[in-house]
């Protein structure tokens, strides 16, 4: 019921908004309320990509490889993730318990397909931080493998670029690559994480 008094209340203001938003854009034909009311309850609806989502869910273990310098071989690590659907099916919750840089490392992640935009979004916090990291991104056209960029300040200046590639290989493999790039300068690929469901 809070959903819907929502999104009746969005409606309302973006009709009020309405003239305002025609002397700024008198090309665009307004929609009609009701109309517009329909799209964002078919909006509101998790699709395909939720339910893909959902099929993650569960307990795994996971291996996680770092490349902490370059021309090194990486560190290895294992940990565990929890995973759960929130809010009738509409994102995917993680919370991931293993280790990084060699230090206890805990962290919490919520994935997300917004119908509106057809762009993965995902937000991390974790416990080597008390900011919140937001990527963004595409799937291949079969859901499976997710391309998510986004990045971050550094100490000192400037900031980190970053590329996640993830792989939903079955319904008992994943796996989570990512790369980075400091500054502007070469990416270079910086963890893998394996996750493998629980018996």
């Amino acid at each position: 019921m809070r959903f819907v008094s929502t999104i009746f209340m969005c409606v309302c203001l973006l009709v009020m908004a309405s003239p305002a938003l025609a002397k700024e854009k008198k090309a665009e034909k307004q929609m009609d309320p009701q109309a517009m009311m329909e799209l964002w309850k078919k909006l509101a609806q998790p699709g395909e990509p939720h339910k893909l989502f959902a099929s993650l869910a569960g307990s795994w273990t996971t291996t996680t490889k770092e490349w902490l310098e370059p021309g090194k071989p990486p560190t290895e690590s294992s940990g565990t993730a929890d995973m759960k659907m929130l809010l009738d099916g509409r994102f995917l919750y993680q919370e991931y318990h293993g280790q990084m840089m060699g230090q206890p490392f805990s962290g919490i992640g919520i994935d997300a397909y917004d119908n509106m935009t057809k762009k993965y979004v995902t937000a991390w916090m974790d416990s080597m931080g008390t900011g919140i990291f937001i990527m963004e991104g595409t799937a291949s056209a079969d859901g499976k493998t997710i391309t998510l960029k986004g990045s971050h300040p550094e100490p000192g200046g400037g900031k980190m670029t970053h590329r996640a590639v993830w792989k939903i290989i079955d319904d008992h493999t994943q796996t989570f690559d990512m790369y980075g790039a400091h500054h502007g300068q070469k990416e270079t690929k910086m963890m893998e994480i394996t996750y493998k469901r629980k018996p």
